[in-house]
């Protein structure tokens, strides 16, 4: 029916994680969240729905205030960077508070947050009046309060609608739109004397991970309440401007909205777990947050001295670090030094400043509190934070010359794991983390094995690091390669610099043999190289090997070592020539059996396993190949289609479905662009007709919007042209119109002719 953005009609809040990985592999979304704060200030007298947010999800009760402060200032400072205004509101992780927060972020100019109604401990009328117990939710959740601090300040409080929020999120209540409605309506009371606010709070994965096509129910209701004149749709800010709170409100402190035991659930063997593993512990939670504890007070220690011989305030420093973060460009990074270096610095000293700076934000970033929240001290979560310690723990060694690590791991290794295999804390990080830590050794490693499977230009982006080619040979024979040569490292979030010679040599399949390491100089290098080379030559492949132990030492590197993408990304090519040699094999099995596989159909007799399992892998890999062709040929992939339905063959769904959608993509960006080359039409057309007989599902939302764009432009375009007689215009206008109900558009409402 409709296309609309569910995000100007709503309060929301985005991490700053999030926004950043979204601003560089979804520019398009990510765009469409700014200019959704934007519609929303037009619609809301100026009050904007987005929300800003402590900056890595830290529990905030738990951090100290110097944490706390920096967290709130990161939070402001990436929210105006990227929505181009001053925040209203900010979310609290997991609503967790306590007094000292909410001063910081009045402090800051931040008017209100959002809490559960079990927070609340008691109310009044400003200016006087008993005070009532509301604890145990029995706080009325449709108007604003203020909370007095210490400091004399104020901050407004708003206290979701619980029942509500916990119906959306456990009760299916996402199921139908006109549920939604009535529940959300259900709210109101009339025995109220004042405007109410309905307010839920609920995660942002309910509408449509948790429950699928949640976010149409939204919309529905969201559309169904605004055009009925159910209620008016608002924001905080906006109901703070228009209502301002007539009561005041205490808080219960420590405590959040997930975890029934206050803030328990980030320190302790609360209870509080996913459900999935009975008999399992989490009493790792208190020595995983002991041992970070302990570390970020001896890295703050240590950091405080080091800073105070180059920086007026370390910690001033570091709460504007944040600038850099956004934009490390160079003038940023010369700014930063001129507003806090307390004397003129050196370049060497200038690297020592963005490395405590680093120090201090992985230090912050170990906190995050999915850390804590899920079952197992071997989980990704919980891996990622002790991986961030693991960094802070790293670069302290190089900074201080002196190590933690041997300390904290003691520490560590209080925190027991529920899998016998994973044991504890330092065997996690002996496993997990010691592998996955990077230095200039590692990116050259990286950059050596890749580039003999692709061609690097004279300088590249690996990540955070800048490579520059100065020297590069690369050989060949047979099924042997070797690649030799030198590099500059430039990191660009400390900028220190390293140059590297490496040599790799990869004998065939998954096995590879890389080193890497600095050289004195030039002239040892090259005397490195030009051995490798002539044994390489001659074929000696086991004599490279022992020079390459014998002149990189104990810095040797495989496939092992490659960050994660480009693993992938090598042992799919590596798979993708052994696969060949099954897609030959399976090939012939099921052509050279057609007949008979026809003749036991015929007769009502079940393939054997073998014939099915050749036919499948064949028309699985025909299919796919079709898809990936640059132009397509529909005759043959509806033979294809008949194929699978003869046989009765399983598809794989999940990659035959990303090619399919990704190839129907990239056609219907090209349309969007050249919309007058009908031959585009067609082909779109017969390709979306066609995907009606496969036994998959397609995601069609990528597509859906191009096509709902199409429909307020480039439509209305060819429609003016066909009205005044365009038969080309008239066709296109057809075959367009052909397209909308494959799309599960209805065209009639969408294109209004």
């Amino acid at each position: 029916m409709d296309i609309v953005s569910n995000y100007a009609r709503i309060s929301f809040n985005f991490g700053p994680t999030l926004l950043s990985w979204m601003e560089t592999y979804a520019p398009d979304i990510y765009q469409a969240i700014l200019d959704a704060d934007r519609q929303s200030m037009e619609w809301r007298s100026g009050h904007g729905n987005a929300i800003a947010q402590v900056y890595n999800h830290i529990i905030m009760p738990l951090a100290n205030t110097r944490d706390k402060r920096t967290q709130i200032i990161w939070g402001i400072k990436d929210f105006e960077h990227r929505f181009k205004r001053s925040p209203e509101g900010i979310w609290l992780s997991e609503t967790a508070a306590d007094i000292e927060t909410l001063d910081i972020i009045a402090e800051c100019g931040i008017k209100f947050t959002i809490l559960a109604p079990h927070q609340a401990a008691r109310v009044r009328k400003i200016g006087g009046g008993r005070w009532k117990d509301v604890s145990g939710r029995q706080i009325d959740p449709t108007r604003a309060y203020i909370c007095k601090l210490p400091s004399g300040r104020i901050i407004n409080i708003f206290f979701f609608d619980g029942p509500i929020s916990l119906s959306v999120a456990f009760e299916k209540l996402l199921t139908r739109g006109e549920d939604f409605v009535n529940r959300l309506l259900g709210g109101f009371s009339t025995t109220r004397k004042w405007r109410q606010i309905l307010n839920i709070a609920t995660d942002g994965e309910s509408y449509g991970h948790h429950h699928r096509f949640g976010d149409m129910a939204l919309s529905f209701a969201l559309n169904h309440i605004e055009s009925q004149g159910l209620a008016m749709l608002t924001n905080y800010g906006e109901y703070l401007e228009k209502h301002p709170p007539a009561h005041e409100v205490e808080i219960q402190e420590n405590t959040s909205w997930s975890c029934m035991h206050g803030i328990e659930r980030w320190k302790s063997n609360c209870g509080c777990n996913s459900g999935n593993h009975p008999g399992w512990t989490q009493e790792w939670r208190a020595p995983l947050r002991d041992a970070f504890d302990w570390l970020r007070d001896q890295i703050a220690v240590k950091y405080e001295q080091k800073a105070k011989e180059s920086l007026k305030d370390p910690w001033k420093a570091r709460d504007e670090y944040i600038t850099l973060l956004l934009n490390p460009s160079e003038e940023n990074t010369n700014k930063l030094f001129e507003r806090h270096a307390a004397k003129i610095l050196r370049e060497d000293e200038k690297i020592v400043i963005l490395k405590l700076l680093e120090i201090q934000r992985h230090a912050m970033l170990m906190y995050t509190s999915c850390g804590w929240f899920f079952d197992e001290l071997s989980g990704l979560e919980t891996v990622q934070v002790i991986q961030y310690a693991g960094r802070a723990i790293q670069l302290s060694e190089n900074v201080f010359s002196e190590s933690m690590e041997s300390m904290f791991l003691n520490k560590l290794s209080k925190a027991q794991s529920n899998l016998p295999e994973h044991k504890d804390g330092t065997h996690v990080y002996e496993k997990f983390i010691k592998p996955a830590m990077i230095d200039a050794k590692k990116v050259g490693a990286h950059y050596a094995i890749s580039s003999l499977f692709e061609d690097y230009p004279e300088k590249i982006k690996i990540y955070s690091y800048t490579v520059i080619k100065e020297d590069y040979q690369k050989k060949l024979k047979d099924t042997i390669k070797l690649a030799i040569g030198r590099i500059r490292i430039i990191s660009e979030t400390v900028r220190e610099t390293e140059c590297i010679g490496f040599c790799v040599l990869h004998l065939g399949d998954h096995d590879f043999n890389g080193s890497a390491r600095t050289f004195p100089d030039d002239g040892a290098y090259r005397l490195v190289k030009e051995e490798i080379l002539n044994k390489f030559e001659k074929g000696a492949f086991a004599d490279i090997i022992r020079l390459m132990d014998k002149h990189f030492g104990m810095h040797s590197y495989s496939l092992r070592d490659l960050f994660k993408d480009e693993q992938r990304k090598i042992l799919n090519e590596v798979i993708d020539f052994a696969m060949k040699e099954f897609e030959e094999t399976y090939r012939h099995i099921n052509e050279n059996n057609q007949i008979l596989m026809g003749f036991l159909q015929e007769i009502g007799m079940p393939l054997p396993k073998g014939f099915r399992i050749a036919a499948e892998f064949t028309l699985n890999y025909d299919l796919e190949k079709a898809f990936t062709e640059e132009k397509l040929n529909i005759e043959k992939i509806q033979n294809l289609i008949n194929e699978v339905k003869r046989w009765n063959v399983m598809l794989d769904s999940t990659d035959l479905e990303f090619v399919i959608r990704k190839k129907v993509e990239n056609i219907m960006e090209c349309l969007n662009r050249n919309p007058s080359d009908f031959s585009l039409m067609v082909e779109i057309q017969r390709i979306t007709t066609l995907l009606k007989l496969l036994p998959i599902e397609i995601n069609f939302w990528y597509m859906q919007n191009i096509y709902y764009k199409m429909t307020k432009t480039i439509y209305k375009e060819f429609l003016l042209k066909a009205k005044s007689g365009d038969e080309n215009a008239v066709r296109w206008i057809d075959v367009f119109k052909q397209i909308g109900p494959d799309l599960f558009f209805n065209t009639a409402v969408t294109q209004g002719d």
